[in-house]
Parts: structure tokens; C-alpha cells; sequence
């Protein structure tokens, strides 16, 4: 994506089920839990690196032994720093206790992270500074090992402001409004609530506190709590949490917005972002990793059963399509097909922009996500390249020399690696014309493989703000000087702001919406933006369920071309010399390239939540009243 963007996270969660001395002696090692967990969160590096953080838990602990262990970083390698953290202190105290090394038992009892339980985060810090507090997972601590509570997710919650309040309602002091404080809190209410209850329970049948310790732990009942936590919650997540004594769970949305996969055999449990990262991690075929489904807790007990509740009843399925369009790894099975399709289906307005002239086109791809769309791209112009050679034999059959019929086959579709990323260039200066001089460099080119009579065309995943486009990629393309460059989106025009996790909750900053606001002005129109904010503010103080999106209003005069057209005359500098096109994905198309995932929230309005409702006729009534602040 030329168009940074920060969004999502990543979780991890792995629950050994049996005695650590059964991994020593089948991998020869007791450690065997820590180096998997350092891949299921290095290969979920692309959904997070502004911090990375770590926790585990020792089940049977006697009292006065330590048996959660933490550790968190936003240093430049988070993932790495944490892991050179857990491995200088196992390598310090088996330095410093020889007698450890082949025990497994007091490498347990003394060994930091040595565990049967572990949760892992890596995260972009979409909102606010990225300080240490911010890092997952967060502990809740007390010393009924009950009530101690550690909680990582994937979310984003559109009411914070009204779960802070209930929290306050409960009588509880929060220290400071995030959501993941207030979930936390929200969780950690309900479970020492039930944790109370449960110890009358067992004082009623004549248990003695230190009797009632285990048997609260059997009873615990985790879906419950869960329900009860969540019952306001609106908003994309995947939840992960688990509970001082050995329980867990995993929860995700009603909508099915974040994801969440995992797999179960009879030596492990384990849940990622990422389906990928657990077949690479393990070694395990692709069908027998499963997606939690929306709604759905995944409780792990302490004795390793594992069961399914609906805490909430599920909505619509809208699973978020930019995870298949961009965030999440391509070397899954269905998002690698489904990418590719992505190229295929926009190629027949490819072909409409060069006029049908593959012969006079060159092919290529921003680096380095759309390199899977591309492929889906050329596969589809060699299709059609392919069919024009039929054509022309054909047609031509009965007078059909040798020579001829080897220029008709020697035609090939011109594909080249225009674009190259410089990942290590920095922006360091501070005024505006020295940083757009060094924006403009970002990407460099390949000289010498397009000629003056030539299309250029280049395809990005998705374009957000176009920043990346006017500032760099089209100047430098421009210094090869083709014909035309045109501008391929894999994604339909992003036109409203996301409230889910991903960064870009502010309509002023979409290129689709500039494009938008331009064409009201050039033709007379501009009274809609008026009516839609007189639409908008009437109905700030809704509940969100009666919230309409007008926001659509401002889109709806004009077609998906024109607005394209648009912002090809937006991203194109006047010093540009070549012809600007820039084409995009239909929403339809879309679709059906990724049926799946048919969360389109910010290409359609269509809001998965009713609190999207309520971003949106914030964000506008932010950009009309110049509010430079979130919808949420």
C-alpha cells in the first residue's frame, strides 16, 4: 500500500496440554512453548510494530512461587527485544544453577516464562502516543489467583465513552478512558463478581477458604463473565484473555470484523490472527485450522477442555475485506486467490484506458503487496493476449505463411519491475518543501524499458489519502516519460472513515472524498454539504440504532468514473507531462473476489455496527465545523 497505513494487531495464544517434561522428551526441550510463541508472533510482524508484548502462566504453582511472568516493548524490534529479554533470563539462571538443566521440574519452579499458558500481542499504535502503558497484555493483578486477569486483543470500540460511564455507574474509579483499559475493567468487574459469589457458594457447603480455592477454579464459568462484560460492547474485536489459575478464552465480535483462527490436537491449543502462522508454526494442514465464528467464546479450562459458547448473538457476517485486500500475510491458500482475482477482475477497464493496445503497455505493480494482485492482473491480459493470437490465426488460416505465423506468436505482454521501494529513506528535515523533495524519492525506477508511445500501467492494492501517489510514485514515473500512466486500485474507492482499528477515521483525509467535494464546487452543488451536515447534526444526539448515514448524499450525484477522473486530476502535479488515469475496483467486483469477506464498510457506508453509524455523522460534522479530533 503506497498510502501507509496503521491498523489491526495480532494475538497469539498457546495452551500446552501436557506435563512439560512430555515436550522435553518428544523435542528435546522444556522450552518448547516459548520458541513456538516467538513464531506466532514474528510471522504476525506485519500486523503490528510498534510494540510486542508477552505473558505466561505456571499451572500448580505452590503459594509464594511466582507464576506469571510479563514482559513488553516498544523499542524499534519489539518482537525481538522481548525474546532477547525471556532468553537472557533463562540463559542467566541455567548459567547460574547448572543443577537445572536436565530438570524440568525446577526449571519450572524457578525459570521465568516457563509455563503451560501464554499470550502474545504485537500491535500499531493507531491513536495517542505509543508509550510502554499501551503495550498488551495488560495484567490486572490481586492475590486471589482467581482474580488476576490478563487481556490482549484486536479491537477497536466505537462507544468507549458509554462503557467508561457504566463502569462508573458499577462504582468504579478507571484511570483513564481507552478502551482497553475500560475492557479490562469491564471484564475484571464480572469476574470478581463471580469469583464472590462462587467462595459464598462453597463457604454454604462448608468449605474452608484455602478448599474452596480449586473448586472456584472448576466452577468458574468464563462464558458468563464474558456475556455479562460485553453486553454494550460495539465494535470490531478479538478479545484473548486469560485467568490467574489456568483458564482462557478467545471472543470475537458478532460481525465477524477481526479475525481469529485456531486448531486443537491432544498436545496443544492454539489461536492467531492469522490462519498461515499456525500452519507454519506447526506444521498442520490447511483444513484442520478453524475460524472462530462470530459471537463466539472459545473457553480453554485448566484441565485443557475446550468449548464453544455464543456470548452474543450474531449479526450479519462482515468480516473486513481489507485484511484480504492488504493487512494480513498473502501466503494464505484463499488470500492468495483471492488477490489475484482482484487483478483479473479490474483488467477489462484496464484494457478500456489503453484502448485495447497491449502491444504498447508495460505491466507493473507498487511494491510489494499488490505483487500478488499484479500476477491475477497479467494472468488475465495474457488470457486476452492469447485470444487476439487465436483471432488472428483464424482469420487468416488459409493464406498462413511460417513467417507470419511466428510474428503472430512471438507477441508477448510486456511486464517489468518499475517501482522500487527505499525503505530505509527518511524524512528528517521538517520544512515542507525539503520533505516533499525526499517524499518524491521514496520510490525509485527502472530506466530504459519504456518508450514515449507507451502506456504505464501500475497497479497499488488500494489508494487511502493519495498522498504517496502525488508526492512520489507518479513523479517518478513521470521521469520515464510514457504516454499515459494509469494507475490501477485493487480496492474500490475508500470514501468513509473505518472505527474498527484501522487508521483513517477522518473523511477530510480520503482522496475519494476531496474528489467528492471538489466536483460539488465546480458544479454548483455545494448546498448538499450544507444539507447533509443540517442532516447530521439533527440527529447527533440519536441513539445510534436511529442513525442514518447521510454522508452517502455527498457521493451520490456523481458515478464511480467521475470521481476517479477526478482524482487522477488531483494526484497529477502540473509539472507531470504523461496523461493520469487512475481506475478502481467496483465494489461488486469486490465481492467476488473475496465472498467471504464482505465487510465493505469504508468503500459502501454500509456500517457493520450501529455505532459506525455514529462515527460517520460525527467525522462529517468534524470536517464541516473544523475539528481537527476523532469521531469516537
Amino acid at each position: 500500500m503506497s498510502d501507509a497505513l496503521k491498523h489491526e494487531c495480532g494475538i497469539a495464544l498457546l495452551r500446552l496440554k501436557k506435563p512439560l517434561s512430555f515436550y522435553k522428551e518428544k523435542y528435546g526441550t522444556a522450552f518448547y512453548a516459548i520458541q513456538k510463541m516467538y513464531l506466532l508472533m514474528e510471522k504476525q510482524h506485519n500486523r503490528g510494530q510498534d510494540g510486542a508484548g508477552l505473558a505466561s502462566i505456571k499451572l500448580d504453582m505452590e503459594p509464594g512461587e511466582r507464576y506469571i511472568s510479563r514482559v513488553r516493548s516498544n523499542q524499534a524490534q519489539p518482537i525481538q527485544d522481548i525474546f532477547t529479554q525471556i532468553n537472557g533470563r533463562i540463559n542467566q539462571e541455567l548459567e547460574d544453577n547448572p543443577e537445572y538443566a536436565d530438570n524440568v521440574d525446577l526449571q519450572k519452579q524457578h525459570i521465568p516464562y516457563l509455563g503451560e499458558l501464554f499470550l502474545g500481542h504485537v500491535r500499531y499504535g493507531t491513536f495517542g502516543k505509543n508509550s510502554i502503558e499501551s503495550v498488551h497484555p495488560f495484567l490486572r493483578q490481586n492475590n486471589w489467583m482467581h482474580r488476576n486477569l490478563i487481556v490482549a486483543g484486536n479491537f477497536n470500540l466505537t462507544n468507549v465513552k458509554d462503557l467508561f460511564a457504566d463502569l462508573v455507574r458499577l462504582g468504579q474509579h478507571p484511570k483513564e478512558m481507552a478502551d482497553t483499559v475500560t475492557v479490562m475493567e469491564k471484564i475484571g468487574h464480572f469476574l470478581d463478581d463471580e469469583v464472590t459469589n462462587l467462595y459464598f457458594e462453597c463457604k454454604n457447603e462448608g468449605y474452608s477458604k484455602r478448599e474452596a480455592s480449586p473448586i472456584i477454579g472448576e466452577r468458574l464459568d468464563v462464558g458468563r463473565i464474558i456475556k455479562r462484560a460485553s453486553k454494550n460492547w460495539d465494535g470490531g474485536f478479538v478479545m484473548a484473555g486469560l485467568i490467574g489459575h489456568g483458564d482462557a478464552f478467545v471472543f470475537r465480535d458478532p460481525a465477524g470484523i477481526r479475525p481469529a483462527f485456531y486448531y486443537e490436537d491432544e498436545e496443544i491449543v492454539v489461536v492467531a490472527s492469522e490462519r498461515p502462522v499456525i500452519q507454519t508454526a506447526f506444521n498442520v494442514p490447511y483444513d484442520q485450522i478453524k475460524e472462530i465464528e462470530p459471537g463466539q467464546a472459545m473457553i480453554i479450562k485448566k484441565d485443557a477442555t475446550v468449548s464453544f459458547e455464543q456470548v452474543l448473538e450474531p449479526l450479519e457476517k462482515r468480516a473486513c475485506s481489507f485484511e484480504r485486500i492488504y493487512f494480513s500475510r498473502g501466503n494464505d491458500a484463499e488470500i492468495y486467490q483471492e488477490r489475484k482475482d482482484l487483478g483479473k477482475l479490474i483488467f477489462p477497464a484496464v484494457l478500456d484506458a489503453i484502448d485495447n493496445d497491449t502491444d504498447n503497455s508495460v505491466f507493473s505493480y507498487i511494491p510489494n503487496t499488490s505483487e500478488t494482485s499484479f500476477y491475477g492482473m497479467v494472468e488475465e491480459a495474457q488470457d486476452f493476449l492469447n485470444q487476439r493470437k487465436i483471432a488472428d490465426i483464424l482469420a487468416h488460416k488459409e493464406q498462413l505463411s511460417e513467417e507470419r505465423l511466428q510474428e503472430i506468436l512471438s507477441v508477448k505482454l510486456r511486464t517489468e519491475k518499475i517501482a522500487i521501494k527505499d525503505a530505509k529513506l527518511r524524512t528528517f528535515i521538517t520544512d515542507d518543501s525539503s520533505r516533499d523533495d525526499l517524499v518524491a524519492h521514496v520510490y525509485d525506477v527502472t530506466y530504459g524499458v519504456i518508450k514515449p508511445t507507451d502506456n504505464l500501467v501500475i497497479i497499488d492494492d488500494s489508494i487511502v489519502r493519495g498522498t504517496t501517489l502525488k508526492k512520489s510514485i507518479i513523479r517518478m514515473l513521470d521521469r520515464l516519460n510514457p504516454k499515459q500512466i494509469v494507475v490501477v486500485s485493487a480496492a474500490p474507492q475508500v470514501r468513509y472513515p473505518d472505527c474498527y482499528g484501522i487508521d483513517m477515521a477522518k473523511l477530510e483525509g480520503l482522496i475519494a472524498f476531496q474528489a467528492a467535494m471538489e466536483l460539488l464546487k465546480e458544479r454548483n452543488m455545494y448546498h448538499i454539504v450544507e444539507e447533509v451536515y443540517k442532516k447530521s447534526k439533527a440527529q447527533e444526539n440519536f441513539a445510534d440504532v436511529d442513525v442514518v448515514n447521510y454522508v452517502k448524499e455527498i457521493y451520490a450525484p456523481f458515478t464511480d468514473m467521475e470521481i476517479s477522473d477526478k482524482i487522477a486530476e488531483m494526484v497529477k502535479d502540473p509539472s507531470i507531462k504523461s496523461e493520469v488515469k487512475v481506475l478502481f475496483q467496483t465494489v461488486d467486483s469486490l465481492h467476488v473476489a473475496c465472498p467471504n469477506s464482505l465487510g465493505d464498510w469504508y468503500f459502501t457506508g454500509n456500517y457493520p455496527t450501529d455505532g459506525g453509524k455514529r462515527v460517520v455523522n460525527r467525522a462529517f460534522m468534524n470536517f464541516y465545523e473544523g475539528k481537527d479530533a476523532r469521531a469516537y
